[in-house]
């Protein structure tokens, strides 16, 4: 399934609120370096009960609005 997806780095708690359909992801770590990404997955993987592997970032590796696909 894929999902459309907010970032919010540097957020002061981890959390995951759905607002009409988009999921605003809210991570401790930074944009810099690929860090907000691996949070990003991370914290996915443990909302669906998956495992990391399945949860793949499809569009906007780079922007704050990513498509994420979990498998």
């Amino acid at each position: 399934m894929k999902i459309d997806v907010k970032v919010i780095p540097n957020a002061r708690k981890e959390r995951i609120v759905d607002e009409d359909g988009l999921l605003k992801v809210y991570v401790t770590a930074p944009a810099l370096d690929g860090k907000a990404n691996k949070a990003l997955i991370d914290l996915l993987a443990e909302h669906f009960g998956v495992k990391k592997g399945d949860v793949r970032i499809v569009k906007g590796e780079k922007s704050r609005e990513k498509i994420v696909e979990i498998s």
